[in-house]
């Protein structure tokens, strides 16, 4: 619940929540998938390029994919094109070949919501067609009332449109209603750009405790399975110390 003007509860009736790290386990898959699209491009490791490129991808998680190559290649479409083509095809056949792995305690997270009459909202960097691959693997078709990428609404993170597109999709009446739940920085600066009362970080995936809350984490949970007690709680939401108020 979250305190309304007046002096009333407003309930949460919207989780958004992101993909990759914090509702499936495959950072490390994430990570040799962008390191096989930028060598294709000519940055090989043990080079500063390649170095300096993976610190670029580091902090960009979160982010459109191709966002992150555009801004590892940005005099060259084609190319940053190429790269975010190349880590499709890898991140596909690295699903093919070990398959994907939910993080622990998501069904029942995504249970406990429904039941509490919370719609969920998966919001992800990846594009239309790879997201249609993840969720066929997983057999999640039918486990969220809403799924986001970049390319359906425009903009991806840290860019607002993602939240604001489920929060007039799914008819939520107010943007307090709404929360984030991600496990990077560029998760929180679009929960708190989009006016989310709860922007919920997540250690489970690629960003640090302080770099959730520079990114404006409200709370910082320890998984995606303490997400229920935060959002279906009595208590209006307080943001904690050292939380950034942008």
């Amino acid at each position: 619940m979250v305190l309304a003007q007046g002096g009333g509860t407003l309930p949460i009736r919207l989780v958004c929540l992101d993909l990759a790290g914090t509702t499936i386990g495959d950072i490390a898959m994430v990570e040799r998938a962008f390191a096989e699209a930028i060598a294709t491009q000519g940055i090989v490791p043990g080079t500063g390029a390649y170095a300096r490129a993976m610190v670029h991808v580091h902090r960009s998680r979160g982010r459109s994919t191709l966002d992150v190559f555009r801004g590892i290649f940005p005099d060259n479409e084609a190319q940053a094109q190429a790269a975010n083509l190349t880590f499709e095809r890898s991140y596909e056949g690295a699903i093919g070949r070990s398959g994907l792995v939910p993080s622990a305690g998501i069904v029942e997270t995504l249970d406990t919501l429904r039941d509490g009459d919370v719609k969920v909202c998966l919001t992800t960097g990846f594009s239309r067609s790879l997201i249609g691959r993840v969720l066929a693997d997983l057999s999640w078709s039918d486990r969220f009332d809403l799924v986001l990428c970049p390319e359906d609404v425009g903009r991806g993170r840290p860019m607002p449109d993602m939240v604001l597109s489920a929060l007039l999709r799914l008819r939520v009446q107010d943007v307090r209603q709404v929360a984030v739940a991600g496990d990077s920085e560029n998760d929180m600066l679009c929960g708190r750009r989009a006016g989310a009362s709860v922007v919920a970080g997540i250690m489970t995936g690629a960003h640090s405790r302080e770099r959730l809350l520079k990114g404006g984490a409200t709370h910082i949970l320890d998984s995606v399975r303490d997400l229920p007690s935060l959002v279906l709680t009595d208590r209006p939401v307080e943001t904690p110390v050292g939380a950034s108020a942008l």
